[in-house]
């Protein structure tokens, strides 16, 4: 349980993927605090779930770790890839809004000077989803070899709290990281930048796709 722990909250530090998403499309769409912990907490759990899932089934056909940890890989992979191109659309999506809502002026009937720009107020629940989806294919690499440990000894116990011991950890420093990012982004003075939020959360989330793909972490 200890190793569980330590492992989780070790890897989902020094993964950026696991928090840098979340508080570059908090900031993007001023999503309230609670929302934002919601978020977190859906896609947490379905991150944590698909390697369980994985893992006990691997458990129940008596595979090798060998094969699970490939087959994560993959997934690792393939989730990898999905981040870059979400990324790399809400920066295109950005950039089009920026221009869309740059602030320009007209003469009203009375010959005053009004300046203003064209805000979308569009829904972003599709951002969400596409979220969701990167979590739950993006495997917990480091929980398969840990629940074949206590699987091969058939100790059950030690098994559910490995699990529960490595999902409350790895879900809880992915909200801590967010709402430390959060806090961090409100002391900025960034008044300027704000039409062009959006792309740079698309940005921010692309970069963080290529740093996970080309870099060990």
């Amino acid at each position: 349980m200890g190793t569980a722990i330590t492992i989780a909250l070790i890897h989902t530090l020094i993964g950026p993927d696991h928090y840098i998403p979340f508080i570059a499309l908090s900031k993007a769409n001023n999503l309230p605090v609670r929302k934002t912990i919601y978020m977190v907490l859906v896609c947490g759990v379905g991150h944590v779930l698909g390697s369980v899932i994985l893992g006990l089934f691997g458990i129940a056909l008596s595979a090798g770790v060998s094969s699970l940890v490939n087959i994560e890989d993959f997934r690792g992979t393939f989730a990898t890839y999905m981040l870059i191109a979400f990324g790399l659309i809400y920066t295109i999506y950005g950039i089009r809004r920026a221009m869309k809502n740059k602030a320009h002026t007209h003469i009203s009937p009375d010959g005053q000077t009004l300046t203003h720009s064209h805000e979308n107020n569009e829904k972003k629940s599709g951002v969400f989803w596409g979220l969701f989806i990167f979590f739950v294919l993006g495997p917990c690499e480091p929980l398969i070899p840990l629940l074949m440990y206590p699987a091969a000894s058939m100790d059950v116990l030690t098994l559910i709290m490995v699990t529960i011991s490595f999902s409350v950890c790895t879900i809880a420093m992915m909200l801590l990281m967010t709402l430390l990012g959060i806090k961090g982004f409100q002391l900025l003075k960034i008044n300027r930048l704000e039409r062009y939020t959006h792309a740079l959360a698309g940005s921010a989330i692309l970069l963080c796709g290529i740093s996970v793909l080309a870099l060990p972490i």
